[in-house]
């Protein structure tokens, strides 16, 4: 599943003697997938890793349990501040003996040795700001996690036709996600579970604090590819995304969210004064997509299109 590198992406070797790798997870009642990503770990590389345990308020009494392992941190937030505030929080905890960080949500399992070949795809592209692993479903579904970065093209028409006609080829440019997995280069990289470099995220400012949830790892992506960091999406590593978080528990507020991130985004992107014609007409469909989705579940889940088995 590797292919030659992107045509000016450098790649190159460095000791295999690296440096420190660290797991961040941001929680929020994660229940019972929190000890199955916890188990994983240790399967997942050969190197004695630090755990923090980013937790947005908690109420169910996992991550004090999860705390009581060896290596584990809990780090409170002070409250629900966000996805990207508390990954930041979070990745400052684990101090500077740090090279490589991986972020996760609580309610992945990596699968054996991935971690280790995460860290190795970012030796071999030494100015990667961020390496993305194949992301399985449960059932085997590929999840579409490394995606061209949207324009205000495909947002507008993502959201006006998207959720009753999800062949259109503005959601196909928007999903991004049929094509091979094959090692690439991606515009960003889903923030479910990456690889970040410290140095690269650090240099960029982390993840921008005005995203509350979802498109923050858009952002991050775009900013990194800006600074000379690019994305590179590792097919070699896989992990399994088995579900149970807090959006497939509240699907319609989780859709509101993410409308609101995505004309954050793409408004911040088309700023100019003569472009606020087309924020005008992304904002009129996104809200309402928005109102769709509050009342339907279809509208709420986005456009489904065909699925691909790894």
């Amino acid at each position: 599943m590797r292919r030659a590198a992107p045509a000016g992406l450098r790649t190159g070797r460095r000791s295999p003697l690296v440096t420190g790798v660290g797991v961040v997870t941001v929680t929020f009642s994660p229940g019972p997938t929190l000890p199955s990503l916890l188990d994983s770990i240790g399967l997942a590389t050969d190197r004695d890793v630090r755990v923090v345990l980013a937790d947005n308020g908690s109420t169910d009494g996992s991550v004090e349990a999860a705390a009581e392992r060896d290596g584990v941190t809990l780090l409170r937030t002070g409250g629900n501040v966000g996805y990207g505030i508390a990954a930041n929080l979070g990745i400052a905890e684990l101090g500077g003996e740090v090279d490589f960080v991986l972020l996760t949500n609580p309610d992945v399992v990596l699968r054996p040795g991935s971690i280790d070949e995460l860290v190795a795809v970012a030796l071999r592209y030494p100015t990667a700001g961020a390496v993305g692993p194949l992301i399985l479903t449960e059932d085997g579904t590929v999840f579409p996690s490394a995606r061209r970065l949207p324009s205000i093209g495909s947002g507008i028409g993502h959201a006006l036709l998207g959720w009753w006609y999800p062949k259109n080829p503005w959601t196909r440019a928007y999903r991004d996600d049929r094509a091979a997995p094959v090692e690439r280069e991606a515009g960003w990289l889903s923030g479910a579970c990456l690889l970040l470099r410290r140095e690269a995220f650090e240099a960029v400012g982390g993840f921008d604090p005005s995203y509350f949830m979802y498109f923050e790892d858009v952002d991050l992506g775009d900013r990194l590819a800006r600074h000379g960091f690019p994305n590179i999406y590792a097919p070699s590593a896989v992990v399994v995304h088995v579900g149970g978080d807090s959006a497939g528990k509240h699907p319609r507020e989780m859709a509101l969210a993410h409308h609101h991130s995505a004309y954050h985004y793409l408004s911040s992107r088309y700023a100019r004064w003569w472009q606020a014609p087309l924020r005008l007409v992304l904002r009129v469909g996104l809200a309402a997509r928005a109102t769709l989705a509050a009342r339907s579940a279809k509208v709420a889940g986005g456009a489904a299109l065909p699925e691909r088995k790894a």
